[in-house]
């Protein structure tokens, strides 16, 4: 349980920072845009990203990649580090107890 919360929060700060950073160049330029997923990826590690679509489209599929993976990697990043994130957030959250209504309450 705490472990999907915990994950859910560090995607919505994920999101939060690209939003920040999409803000910082919207002041530098005057102009907004929102950084795609891919663009991002291909920023942190442009390896990473050339491995993956290697490794998807020769074992595992190659309409994986064309139609779904790549779809996703041109969606802005803080809309896809956001929707699971929450998702996670309210899926794994703390609930509270029941109070018992039976004989003994």
């Amino acid at each position: 349980m705490i472990i999907g919360r915990i994950f859910g929060w560090i995607l919505i700060g994920s999101a939060f920072l690209v939003v920040g950073h999409d803000l910082l160049q919207y002041l530098n330029n005057m102009v907004w845009h929102s950084i795609l997923l891919g663009e991002l990826w291909f920023i942190v590690n442009p390896e990473g990203l050339n491995l993956m679509q290697a490794i998807v489209q020769r074992y595992i599929s190659p309409t994986l990649w064309d139609p779904f993976i790549l779809s996703l990697l041109l969606w802005p990043a803080w809309m896809v580090f956001l929707v699971p994130g929450i998702t996670l957030a309210i899926l794994f959250r703390k609930r509270k107890k029941k109070e018992g209504r039976g004989f003994l309450a």
